[in-house]
């Protein structure tokens, strides 16, 4: 019986790393060298904000949590929960960063309060 479980431990652990519980990237699971979208992803990490109103509406366009998820329930009780889908978006990371930097301009150089 403790090698079944074992088995079972090791399968989750190794499923969590698979699925990104550890904050891995989901491009990660290519193969190694072959990444097609590499050229989006360091164009999207090389964007600086130096303007307000670009900020703004970075801030508007990318949201801060996904509108996707939810929990269904029937009679209050919960049923089924869909997870969020932006996870499955190859870039997610750089899009959450590209919007970490919007707002972190519009506090430090913009003095705006968020």
């Amino acid at each position: 019986m403790p090698s079944s479980l074992h088995t079972k431990e090791s399968h989750l652990a190794e499923s969590e790393l698979i699925f990104g519980a550890t904050a891995m990237h989901s491009y990660s699971l290519q193969k190694p060298g072959f990444d097609p979208l590499k050229p989006v992803r360091s164009w999207l990490d090389s964007i600086e904000i130096r303007d307000r109103k670009v900020a703004r509406t970075l801030c508007k366009l990318i949201p801060a949590q996904c509108p996707f998820e939810r929990d269904i329930s029937l009679f209050g009780h919960a049923i089924a929960h869909i997870p969020p889908m932006c996870k499955l978006n190859p870039l997610y990371d750089q899009f959450v960063g590209l919007r970490f930097r919007s707002l972190c301009y519009l506090v430090d150089e913009c003095g705006e309060a968020i």
